[in-house]
């Protein structure tokens, strides 16, 4: 790919797979996305645009879609922004493998506890893994706004030297990273804390409870990030302490509405029915649940928020969180 442009591909388009593909056209280049709904693949051809999942966006003429995977074949790198627990499907049924493929979605596969890039080198080994991760809404990058991310490359400098060249833009910034089990896991456990954000903003506990919990979430995620062998300066940079800040405190983000809703009376069966779009987080709490009680890795936010996904009262929930034996802030034991 030296010395020009690689061809790029989005799987998944959605408002985060979308906006990815409006931020690499905007260098003049094709970009050809995958989208599952027919009526999907015709409106971003014949109307530029994507009214489900990110309508504030005009996107870019150099932008095609298509529904069929064989279509595929032939390009150099693929981002992969599939819900997580339908990665590992839809990898299989490539025609090839392309030389690079950068895992955007962010969760842990349920029922096996695999992260994305454990799914991904099962499903397509003859490829590059890279993770691209970090502090990112979708309609903000869709915009040209300013965005920094870590790419996590599995291929070392070797393929940061490719990667970096076909993603990064003048407003779009890649950091380099060669911890991809880092940069997964901060994504992860982020959503699951954003549910939990959103609780204490449904039941009105104020900022101060909210900017606890990021502390404290963020504690539990430097402990399971550690026990599964990803480094700490990983998690405190924009895959970890930077995502979590930004997902869990604003209502872009589809995790933090969810666990805002719940702290407002809302049935969670109810509410994950009813939404298009997908709130990860609810597919990671149980797995990353167990994976720490596997582990005896002390996780008392993550079990609060599978209590209350369960449906246990948010209000008790969180009384049960603040009854917890007082102990010095940095021991890692419960």
């Amino acid at each position: 790919m030296t010395g020009t442009k690689p061809r790029i591909g989005v799987l998944g388009a959605g408002a985060w797979g979308t906006a990815l593909a409006q931020m690499l056209a905007s260098d003049g280049r094709e970009v050809l996305i995958w989208a599952l709904e027919p009526e999907l693949v015709e409106e971003i051809n014949a109307k530029h645009s994507n009214s489900l999942y990110l309508p504030s966006a005009s996107l870019d003429e150099g932008i095609r879609a298509s529904g069929d995977l064989k279509d595929f074949g032939g390009i150099d790198c693929i981002l992969a922004v599939t819900p997580a627990q339908h990665l590992g499907s839809i990898l299989g049924q490539l025609s090839h493998s392309p030389t690079d493929l950068v895992l955007c979605s962010k969760g842990i596969e349920a029922g096996s506890g695999r992260l994305m890039n454990e799914v991904a080198k099962d499903a397509r080994p003859d490829s590059a893994v890279a993770v691209l991760s970090g502090p990112t809404f979708a309609h903000e990058v869709a915009a040209g706004l300013p965005t920094a991310v870590t790419l996590a490359c599995s291929g070392g400098e070797d393929q940061w030297a490719r990667l970096s060249q076909a993603i990064a833009r003048p407003t779009f910034r890649p950091y380099f990273s060669d911890d991809v089990a880092g940069a997964e896991i901060g994504g992860s456990i982020k959503n699951v804390l954003a549910i939990a954000c959103g609780v204490v903003e449904g039941l009105r506990l104020g900022q101060n409870a909210r900017a606890a919990l990021i502390a404290r979430g963020y504690a539990e995620m430097l402990r399971f990030g550690e026990a599964m062998g990803a480094r700490a300066e990983t998690l405190a940079g924009l895959c970890g302490l930077g995502d979590l800040v930004l997902t869990c405190t604003s209502t872009s983000s589809r995790n933090f509405s969810l666990g805002k809703a719940l702290g407002e009376g809302s049935d969670a069966k109810a509410l994950m029915s009813d939404r298009r779009t997908v709130a990860e987080g609810a597919h990671t709490a149980p797995v990353l649940r167990q994976l720490a009680r596997d582990r005896h890795i002390a996780m008392p936010i993550v079990d609060a928020v599978n209590d209350i996904l369960e449906g246990s009262d948010p209000a008790h929930v969180v009384a049960g969180l603040l009854s917890r034996p007082l102990k010095a802030e940095q021991e890692s034991a419960e």
